[in-house]
Protein backbone atom coordinates (compact mmCIF):
# COMPACT_ATOMS: atom_id res chain seq x y z
CA UNK A 1 0.00 0.00 0.00
CA UNK A 2 1.58 3.51 -1.01
CA UNK A 3 -0.22 6.39 0.64
CA UNK A 4 0.12 10.38 0.11
CA UNK A 5 0.43 12.82 3.58
CA UNK A 6 -0.95 16.16 3.23
CA UNK A 7 0.15 18.62 5.45
CA UNK A 8 -2.04 21.16 4.35
CA UNK A 9 -1.58 24.83 4.31
CA UNK A 10 -1.77 27.77 1.27
CA UNK A 11 1.85 29.17 1.15
CA UNK A 12 3.34 25.40 1.89
CA UNK A 13 1.08 21.82 2.09
CA UNK A 14 3.93 19.10 2.99
CA UNK A 15 3.47 16.17 1.53
CA UNK A 16 4.99 12.48 2.26
CA UNK A 17 4.76 9.58 0.55
CA UNK A 18 5.04 6.34 2.31
CA UNK A 19 4.73 2.58 1.25
CA UNK A 20 4.49 -0.39 3.27
CA UNK A 21 7.14 -3.28 2.16
CA UNK A 22 5.79 -6.51 4.14
CA UNK A 23 6.57 -5.19 7.85
CA UNK A 24 8.49 -2.20 7.26
CA UNK A 25 7.83 1.62 6.05
CA UNK A 26 9.92 3.16 2.90
CA UNK A 27 9.98 7.16 2.67
CA UNK A 28 9.45 7.16 -1.44
CA UNK A 29 9.09 11.02 -1.34
CA UNK A 30 8.69 14.17 0.66
CA UNK A 31 8.78 17.65 0.34
CA UNK A 32 6.87 20.98 0.21
CA UNK A 33 4.23 22.82 -1.67
CA UNK A 34 5.10 26.32 -1.86
CA UNK A 35 2.75 28.83 -3.49
CA UNK A 36 3.78 32.60 -3.86
CA UNK A 37 2.52 35.18 -0.78
CA UNK A 38 1.32 37.40 -3.76
CA UNK A 39 -0.82 34.89 -5.61
CA UNK A 40 -4.27 35.08 -6.28
CA UNK A 41 -6.14 31.97 -4.25
CA UNK A 42 -7.37 30.16 -7.45
CA UNK A 43 -3.64 30.53 -8.62
CA UNK A 44 -2.27 29.18 -5.27
CA UNK A 45 -4.85 26.52 -5.23
CA UNK A 46 -4.23 25.02 -8.83
CA UNK A 47 -0.56 24.71 -7.83
CA UNK A 48 -1.56 22.52 -4.99
CA UNK A 49 -4.19 20.53 -6.55
CA UNK A 50 -1.91 19.89 -9.52
CA UNK A 51 1.28 18.68 -7.96
CA UNK A 52 -1.22 16.79 -5.37
CA UNK A 53 -2.16 14.98 -8.73
CA UNK A 54 1.27 14.56 -10.07
CA UNK A 55 2.40 13.16 -6.97
CA UNK A 56 -0.78 10.76 -7.23
CA UNK A 57 0.11 9.77 -10.32
CA UNK A 58 3.90 9.25 -9.98
CA UNK A 59 3.85 7.20 -7.03
CA UNK A 60 0.53 5.39 -8.43
CA UNK A 61 -1.14 6.36 -4.09
CA UNK A 62 -3.55 4.06 -2.90
CA UNK A 63 -4.77 6.26 -0.61
CA UNK A 64 -4.07 10.06 0.61
CA UNK A 65 -4.68 11.13 4.73
CA UNK A 66 -4.63 14.36 5.52
CA UNK A 67 -3.98 16.37 8.65
CA UNK A 68 -7.61 17.67 10.12
CA UNK A 69 -7.97 22.13 10.31
CA UNK A 70 -6.55 22.65 13.87
CA UNK A 71 -7.25 26.74 13.80
CA UNK A 72 -7.64 28.21 17.58
CA UNK A 73 -8.83 31.63 16.88
CA UNK A 74 -7.47 32.52 13.73
CA UNK A 75 -10.74 31.73 11.14
CA UNK A 76 -8.70 33.39 8.20
CA UNK A 77 -5.82 31.01 8.23
CA UNK A 78 -8.29 28.34 8.71
CA UNK A 79 -10.06 28.72 5.64
CA UNK A 80 -6.75 29.42 4.00
CA UNK A 81 -6.27 25.61 5.08
CA UNK A 82 -9.62 24.35 4.41
CA UNK A 83 -8.97 25.61 0.90
CA UNK A 84 -5.88 23.89 0.15
CA UNK A 85 -7.32 20.67 1.94
CA UNK A 86 -9.77 20.81 -0.25
CA UNK A 87 -7.36 20.68 -3.75
CA UNK A 88 -5.56 17.93 -2.45
CA UNK A 89 -8.99 15.96 -1.78
CA UNK A 90 -10.13 17.17 -5.20
CA UNK A 91 -6.88 15.57 -6.73
CA UNK A 92 -7.52 12.43 -5.01
CA UNK A 93 -11.21 12.05 -5.77
CA UNK A 94 -10.53 12.70 -9.39
CA UNK A 95 -8.68 9.69 -9.41
CA UNK A 96 -11.33 7.26 -7.17
CA UNK A 97 -8.97 7.41 -4.65
CA UNK A 98 -10.06 7.63 -0.53
CA UNK A 99 -8.97 10.49 1.26
CA UNK A 100 -8.43 9.46 5.21
CA UNK A 101 -8.17 12.51 8.12
CA UNK A 102 -6.44 12.46 11.20
CA UNK A 103 -6.44 14.45 13.77
CA UNK A 104 -3.10 16.25 14.86
CA UNK A 105 -2.90 14.75 18.07
CA UNK A 106 -3.42 11.17 17.05
CA UNK A 107 -0.33 11.33 14.22
CA UNK A 108 1.69 12.47 17.08
CA UNK A 109 0.65 9.78 19.36
CA UNK A 110 0.42 7.07 16.60
CA UNK A 111 4.28 8.29 15.42
CA UNK A 112 5.51 9.31 19.04
CA UNK A 113 2.99 7.62 21.44
CA UNK A 114 2.16 11.28 23.02
CA UNK A 115 -0.22 13.44 21.37
CA UNK A 116 1.38 16.64 22.56
CA UNK A 117 4.81 15.64 21.09
CA UNK A 118 6.84 18.73 19.39
CA UNK A 119 7.79 18.81 15.79
CA UNK A 120 11.35 18.17 16.67
CA UNK A 121 10.33 14.51 18.08
CA UNK A 122 7.84 13.84 15.43
CA UNK A 123 11.13 14.78 13.10
CA UNK A 124 13.20 12.32 14.69
CA UNK A 125 10.43 9.39 15.14
CA UNK A 126 9.68 9.54 11.15
CA UNK A 127 13.27 9.54 10.76
CA UNK A 128 13.93 6.22 12.75
CA UNK A 129 10.71 4.65 11.36
CA UNK A 130 11.12 5.58 8.06
CA UNK A 131 14.77 4.87 8.61
CA UNK A 132 16.12 8.05 7.15
CA UNK A 133 19.89 9.21 7.15
CA UNK A 134 18.70 12.46 7.99
CA UNK A 135 15.63 14.19 9.82
CA UNK A 136 13.34 15.14 7.25
CA UNK A 137 12.75 18.61 6.60
CA UNK A 138 10.97 21.11 6.28
CA UNK A 139 8.41 20.80 9.58
CA UNK A 140 5.43 20.45 6.55
CA UNK A 141 7.35 17.59 5.14
CA UNK A 142 8.19 15.77 8.13
CA UNK A 143 4.61 16.48 9.45
CA UNK A 144 3.08 14.78 5.75
CA UNK A 145 5.41 11.45 6.41
CA UNK A 146 4.05 11.31 9.78
CA UNK A 147 0.34 11.74 8.42
CA UNK A 148 1.01 9.14 6.24
CA UNK A 149 3.13 6.65 8.92
CA UNK A 150 -0.11 7.48 11.20
CA UNK A 151 -2.66 6.16 8.85
CA UNK A 152 -0.75 2.72 7.02
CA UNK A 153 -0.40 2.16 10.94
CA UNK A 154 -3.77 2.37 11.09
CA UNK A 155 -5.53 1.24 7.82
CA UNK A 156 -4.97 -2.82 8.78
CA UNK A 157 -7.14 -2.09 11.72
CA UNK A 158 -9.59 0.06 10.17
CA UNK A 159 -9.92 -2.33 8.06
CA UNK A 160 -10.61 -5.21 10.80
CA UNK A 161 -12.88 -2.80 12.09
CA UNK A 162 -14.79 -1.95 9.07
CA UNK A 163 -13.37 1.39 8.94
CA UNK A 164 -14.44 2.16 12.31
CA UNK A 165 -10.48 3.19 13.25
CA UNK A 166 -9.95 5.62 10.05
CA UNK A 167 -13.23 6.62 8.57
CA UNK A 168 -12.79 8.46 5.13
CA UNK A 169 -13.58 11.90 5.17
CA UNK A 170 -16.84 13.36 5.63
CA UNK A 171 -18.04 9.92 7.37
CA UNK A 172 -19.25 9.68 10.79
Amino acid sequence: MIVLGIDPGLANTGYGVVARRGRRLVALDGGVIDTPAGARLEARLSTVHGRVRELLDEHACDAVALEQLYFGQNVQTAFAVGHARGAAMLAAGERGLPCFSYTPQRVKSAVCGNGRAGKDQVARMVQVLLNLAELPQPDHASDALAVAICHLNAAPLAHALAGAAAEPVGVR
